[in-house]
């Protein structure tokens, strides 16, 4: 017997029982069924194999570039699939034509507000009683015009300077005088003898203006403001010619409240009573979540159905920090309102003016 001949019998041997064994498999484990899996079930296990695993962090790579790649791609995924979603909804709509459903409103913290209890109504006769009685009664009843003295801390900056003459730019009728360091109490009564109804401080902090006291005078109230993103003329892009002398429109918006009424009231007191269309200028203090940003603008009419706008400067942000009755007295004075941080600001949907 030759050896290639017992090697050829011992693998057909082996064949056979490795044959018999898968034919008994299924009767030893019973009623079990081997079932052939579907493409969907590959596709599922072949992407549960290259997911990330359930607690993954794009924080938790190391490797900076790689980390800033794969969050600026999950980045652009997020950004397409919200577009893709966005036109399925637009093309739904147009679809449905008139049946279509309304807009979903986003959810902002303006319009999640806190309801506030001194939201004024303007058919309020409480209010208009109120209006009729204060202190700026005179201004709006056309008793008083405007006269505006703009003065500075002691030692003021070139910049703090460059941004007083710019703001008499703005506000008519209005004059830059040196502090000479005096006292704001020795100040006023010379403001009242001379006849201004409004004494402006603009206070600064390492060379950048930074708090701005109101007053109106002769009887108050008296307003503290926090002042921050400063830009100046020569600062901002695309800006306009310098302005002309004209009176410009003012608007004030969104000031709801008692407190935003008054604060809306104080800054309207500060133009006079008649803009002078000529000039198309126009000074807008728009209140958002109890900051006034402040904007200086010239509108061109393009012709009869388009206008554009052109802002001029300078610009600033307003946070009221305190309204004192009265004119200004730091030791003595009477606070109406003053902005206390840590209880007033606890809740992010909650606003005072």
């Amino acid at each position: 017997m030759d050896i290639t001949e017992i090697t050829e019998k011992q693998v057909t041997s082996k064949k056979k029982n490795t044959q018999k064994q898968k034919k008994k498999s299924p009767q030893q484990n019973g009623n079990i069924k081997t079932v052939p899996k579907t493409e969907a079930e590959h596709v599922d296990i072949s992407q549960q194999e290259s997911s990330f695993p359930p607690t993954f962090s794009v924080s938790d790579i190391k490797n900076k570039q790689r980390r800033h790649l794969l969050f600026m791609k999950l980045k652009q995924d997020k950004r397409k699939a919200k577009m893709q979603v966005k036109k399925k909804r637009k093309k739904e709509r147009d679809a449905l034509g008139d049946k279509a459903p309304p807009k979903e409103v986003p959810k902002t913290i303006e319009n999640q507000r806190v309801y506030d209890e001194t939201t004024v109504d303007p058919e309020d006769e409480e209010v208009a009683f109120d209006e009729g009685t204060d202190e700026f009664s005179a201004y709006f009843n056309r008793l008083t015009n405007p006269k505006v003295l703009i003065t500075t801390s002691d030692r003021p900056r070139g910049r703090t300077v460059r941004f007083c003459n710019q703001l008499a730019t703005v506000v008519p009728d209005s004059h830059v005088y040196y502090r000479r360091g005096l006292a704001l109490k020795k100040v006023i009564p010379q403001c009242i003898a001379r006849g201004f109804t409004y004494l402006m401080v603009i206070n600064e902090d390492r060379t950048m203006p930074n708090g701005m006291v109101l007053c109106h005078l002769p009887d108050g109230p008296t307003a503290h403001f926090k002042v921050s993103s400063v830009r100046l003329r020569k600062e901002m892009k695309r800006r306009g010619k310098d302005p002309t002398p004209h009176n410009p429109e003012v608007i004030l918006n969104n000031f709801t409240t008692r407190l935003g009424h008054s604060i809306g009231r104080l800054f309207a007191a500060l133009f006079p009573h008649d803009p002078q269309f000529v000039g198309r200028q126009v000074a807008t203090l728009h209140n958002q979540r109890d900051f006034i940003f402040f904007r200086f603008h010239r509108y061109i009419f393009k012709n009869e159905k388009r206008v554009g706008i052109q802002e001029l400067g300078p610009r600033f942000t307003l946070k009221l920090r305190s309204l004192q009755k009265g004119t200004f007295d730091s030791k003595f004075g009477e606070y109406e309102w003053v902005h206390k941080r840590h209880e007033m600001d606890a809740c992010r949907r909650k606003f005072h003016l």
